[in-house]
């Protein structure tokens, strides 16, 4: 890429992953970023703080996922700084969003953010993914670098009906991780992510 500011990187990346977000969209994500660089210097939310790695490490590569979304209900485990759900939720407005997260400084700042962003169909839930409770349940749960396959699989039964899709972010490497995944789960798919930039 040969980005000059956020505003390019994001066209680009968006292009790169055939996104085509209208304009309205693409001005909430980099909002999204200003707000998160804001709150980023007083509560050190996220260790990336250069604008364009910003947009590439967390805006796009959040984005990857969008594609492999099923239903109305998306539940977001472990979302920290509102990752990747509040892109997800911004990119795809017609579905409803959980963000489940235990740290109370970061789930303020996800309740701003989505205020100073009007996004009505996001809520955040503050609380442990074994202890919470939601209903109805889950059509599909993300979670990024949250947890090995294996408890990933056990939160996403507490939180799900059957039939809950999980969508597990992981490194390049999930071989070791994929032997622990429990019987009553199917692995439907490893799929590469390439995130532009």
């Amino acid at each position: 890429m040969t980005d000059v500011n956020p505003a390019h990187a994001l066209a680009e990346g968006l292009a790169a992953l055939g996104l085509d977000l209208p304009p309205q969209a693409r001005e909430q994500l980099l909002a999204f970023l200003r707000i998160l660089a804001e709150w980023n210097r007083a509560y050190n939310l996220t260790a990336i703080r250069d604008p364009l790695d910003m947009v590439r490490r967390h805006l796009l590569d959040s984005l990857t996922v969008l594609p492999h979304l099923r239903g109305e209900r998306i539940v977001d485990l472990g979302s920290g700084a509102g990752l990747p759900g509040i892109p997800l939720a911004i990119a795809d407005p017609g579905r409803h969003f959980m963000l489940v997260e235990s740290n109370s400084k970061k789930v303020r700042f996800m309740r701003h953010a989505i205020s100073q962003l009007g996004l009505s169909r996001v809520t955040v839930v503050q609380g442990r993914a074994e202890s919470v409770q939601l209903s109805p349940p889950p059509d599909t749960v993300v979670a990024r670098a949250v947890a090995d396959l294996a408890t990933l699989c056990g939160y996403a039964r507490l939180l799900g009906a059957p039939g809950v899709l999980l969508v597990a972010m992981k490194g390049p490497d999930v071989t070791a991780e994929l032997a622990g995944v429990p019987a009553d789960f199917a692995v439907q798919a490893v799929l590469p992510v390439v995130v532009p930039g």
